[in-house]
């Protein structure tokens, strides 16, 4: 992870959006790093969160035009999971996208999205909304505790 802060803003967009796939990186950790290091929050906010939401459209686009090869044939995935998948997802409602940022889950939710056709200016919308706020709360700890 610390190649990545070597790179500063890139490194922070790369983590980013490799961080909303399926990936385990933590984006997070770069941004503070690079806060630290006394880059623009601003500037690093509003990266972080382009890059992030950028993965989560690969993650969206993949399940739209691509989940029955990837569920099937990579995870090996029965349509009875998958259906079980779909009806949480209908269960929590679109609104469950602005917690698209939260680990573990937020990548499948935003799959799941694209299984189901969302529509994706919401998609866009809810998923932003949530990715900012959490970067905007992260730098925000990050700069308190440095006063």
């Amino acid at each position: 992870m610390e190649w990545l802060v070597e790179y500063g803003l890139l490194g922070l967009a790369l983590a980013s959006f490799l961080a909303a796939t399926i990936l385990p990186l933590s984006s997070e950790l770069v941004l503070s790093a690079l806060l630290i290091a006394g880059e623009n929050p601003t500037t690093l906010i509003v990266i972080a969160t382009i890059a992030n939401v950028a993965g989560s459209v690969v993650n969206y686009v993949v399940g739209r035009w691509g989940a029955d090869t990837i569920l099937q044939k990579w995870f090996h995935l029965t349509p009875q999971q998958t259906s079980n998948a779909e009806s949480k997802f209908n269960r929590y409602g679109k609104w469950s996208l602005l917690f698209a940022w939260v680990p573990i889950i937020g990548d499948p939710l935003t799959f799941i999205a694209g299984i189901l056709k969302v529509k994706f200016s919401l998609f866009l919308l809810l998923v932003t909304i949530g990715k900012f706020s959490r970067y905007w709360l992260v730098a925000q700890a990050i700069l308190a505790s440095q006063s």
